[in-house]
């Protein structure tokens, strides 16, 4: 998968009113949240035998869910602190974890199982306390009317459904499959809420910026402590790199039939993330849309996709394959179009004194050029297997990940839009 968060500077995260304007923090509240549901509406049919199921690669998506918010934002399963660099390593360990139970089952079963449990136990726990103990959270917001309370209530909701998630994931004995999708369905109402919650909160803040916490002040600290001052769509690419690089070198192993392979936790979790970026900048593999009700419902078949073929193995997997083909040779093909005609119009049309080009761009240019050649072989050995061996998907897997690390560089090194 191509990543094209790139061919156009990152977006404000806060659009114009007319459009979709959940905050990052809201998008990802939402992915969880219907995570949550399908697994819960899906948990039926696989408890009477109906479906079959993969427990590897559904709890290494929600470790992958939890770690990009991590990285992206700071936001951990026990809190949010401040986002340093050592933040963003612990998370991207967390993502490999979560990536491999994904990619190859059985590899992690009991680690990924009692990893998630905790997180859900622990984290719902200390938050739980947290909100409690601490007056202003809990009593004062409960008392004003407006979005203060629904923020407490549906937290509260979200945090005691975590707990008892958690139970019954390590302690399966105590409840029945069918409370646990119960819990499961409640729980994804109430990050539905809470995702509502968030971005009325966000609202308020954009119109009155006196309204948010003040920053805390930088200390000069050791690297890994200091805070990582990168947007949303570098620490994407930087997640998206890790992604493709750990594919690639898993793929060797595979294709010398010493690992097995899960194509359908690796379809739904491209997938997943895919949705991410188009709920949360409106980019999809063949350009940036603005985020308009049918983009955001584009997204969220995506979301919707990507969480059934990593919790049901089979039910999807040609579904999946052929559109991921389709949507990397698009997302290899249009911009490699948009991109070559004017040089092409230009160089029939030579202009008398032609405009120097900054190398900084010249070095996106070449970048985004690449990653397409290489998106573009990626979509058709998907749609066209044997066609590229094994061993050559795993080079250019392992290419595209480089080229994400080097956009994500050039990317910083571009000035600031005005």
């Amino acid at each position: 998968m191509a990543a094209e968060s790139s061919d156009k500077l990152p977006v404000a995260v806060l659009a114009k009113t007319s459009e979709f304007d959940f905050t990052l923090e809201a998008v990802v509240l939402l992915v969880l949240s219907v995570f949550m549901l399908i697994f819960g509406l899906l948990l039926f049919a696989i408890h009477t035998g109906s479906l079959p199921y993969s427990a590897d690669s559904t709890y290494g998506l929600f470790l992958v869910i939890v770690a990009l918010q991590v990285i992206t934002m700071g936001k951990t399963p026990f809190g949010e602190i401040r986002r340093s660099w050592i933040v963003i390593v612990v998370g991207i360990a967390a993502s490999i974890l979560g990536m491999t139970a994904c990619f190859i089952p059985g590899a992690m079963s009991s680690v990924i199982h009692d990893l998630a449990g905790g997180i859900l136990l622990i984290g719902g726990a200390v938050l739980f306390l947290q909100m409690v103990m601490i007056k202003e959270k809990a009593a004062t917001w409960i008392r004003t009317p407006g979005v203060l309370r629904h923020l407490t209530l549906a937290s509260g909701l979200v945090y005691l459904m975590a707990v008892l998630l958690g139970l019954v994931t390590l302690l399966p004995s105590l409840t029945t499959d069918t409370l646990t999708a119960v819990l499961l369905i409640v729980n994804s109402i109430g990050l539905i809420w809470l995702a509502w919650s968030v971005q009325q909160i966000a609202r308020m803040r954009a119109r009155d910026p006196a309204q948010g916490p003040a920053p805390l002040p930088l200390k000069e600290t050791f690297i890994l402590f200091r805070e990582a001052p990168i947007p949303f769509t570098t620490a994407l690419l930087i997640f998206l790199g890790v992604l493709l690089c750990l594919l690639a070198v898993l793929l060797v192993p595979v294709n010398l039939g010493i690992l097995p392979f899960s194509p359908d936790g690796q379809l739904g979790l491209l997938l997943v993330v895919m949705s991410i970026q188009v709920l949360a900048m409106g980019e999809t593999p063949v350009g940036q849309f603005r985020r308009s009700w049918p983009i955001v419902l584009v997204g969220l078949v995506f979301v919707a996709m990507g969480v059934v073929s990593c919790i049901v193995p089979g039910l999807l997997t040609g579904i999946t394959v052929k559109l991921l083909g389709i949507l990397n040779i698009l997302g290899g093909i249009i911009p490699l179009t948009i991109r070559l005609l004017p040089m092409v119009q230009a160089m029939r049309n030579p202009p008398a004194q032609p405009a120097p080009i900054p190398p900084a761009l010249k070095r996106l240019l070449i970048t985004q050029t690449v990653l397409n050649i290489v998106g573009l072989l990626f979509g058709l050995s998907m749609l066209m297997p044997g066609l590229i061996p094994g061993m050559v998907v795993a080079v250019i897997l392992f290419a595209n990940g480089l080229l994400l690390f080097v956009l994500a560089y050039v990317l910083s090194t571009l000035p600031a839009p005005e």
